[in-house]
């Protein structure tokens, strides 16, 4: 039976005093805490939709941890029910307006706010969603395709990065509409996905990126837990500014 593996890590680099990132995979979710290890989990394919999804509270804002919690919670409640793009834009849609009633009924929550970036498995598809510059990569033998997209302005001269952003779920004090990246594309035995915050697309470039994730490995699984570990690593080692959360997908038979 094809199934679909998961390895997933998330901590607060360097720099930040806690983390504020959130993730997601199937009805698995970690909020807001540190796990030491890559976390390896198997979910079957062609069933319910899976989804896999990294959130990254805002920083600068309070109750950053608190959106991104809120936001994976909901979509892991929401998952087995995504069949379609449509049905992934009504539950981003969803989230947003429950993190801005959160945030009125708490005013100390104020503002708070969360990107997010994920993707729905289904039988022969997947379905790539976005809001804010947490990212989606799908893994193919010539590098990384950036299945994303950033929403920051545009760079200056000579800048690699940002981190401005132009749309997240939450962070402004009044409703405001957001308008989610999501689409589809063909699904089949091998396929890998990554799935990332800022804190390792910042500090680590995607060549780099790739070059982890094409080290051969006799197998799959061990190798897409070793390679989080590697992408968690450099991140470290080129200063760890930010909290790091990413999930490696891998599809099976």
């Amino acid at each position: 039976m094809p199934y679909i593996a998961v390895s997933a890590l998330s901590h607060e680099g360097l720099i930040r005093e806690h983390n504020e990132d959130s993730l997601v995979a199937g009805p698995w979710t970690l909020c807001a805490t540190v796990t030491g290890n890559p976390q390896t989990l198997l979910f079957p394919l062609g069933g319910d939709p899976c989804l896999v999804a990294v959130a990254d509270g805002l920083g600068g804002h309070p109750g950053g941890e608190v959106a991104s919690a809120l936001v994976v919670r909901r979509l892991a409640a929401a998952g087995p029910g995504l069949g379609s793009e449509e049905d992934v834009r009504n539950a981003l849609h969803a989230c947003n307006r429950a993190v801005f009633e959160a945030a009125g009924a708490h005013p100390e929550l104020t503002a708070m706010g969360t990107t997010v970036a994920g993707i729905v498995l289904l039988a022969e598809s997947v379905i790539t969603f976005n809001v804010g510059d947490s990212r989606a990569y799908r893994v193919t033998d010539d590098g990384l395709l950036r299945l994303s997209v950033d929403d920051s302005p545009p760079l200056e001269p000579g800048r690699r990065t940002t981190s401005l952003v132009t749309q997240t779920l939450g962070g402004s004090t009044a409703l405001t509409v957001v308008r989610p990246h999501v689409s589809s594309s063909p699904l089949g035995f091998g396929d890998r996905f990554l799935l990332c915050s800022d804190g390792l697309t910042d500090p680590v470039p995607e060549e780099e990126l790739a070059a982890v994730l094409a080290q051969p490995h006799e197998d799959a699984e061990r190798a897409d837990a070793r390679a989080s570990f590697e992408l968690w690593k450099a991140a470290i080692e080129a200063g760890g500014p930010d909290n790091i959360t990413l999930a490696l997908v891998r599809v099976r038979e």
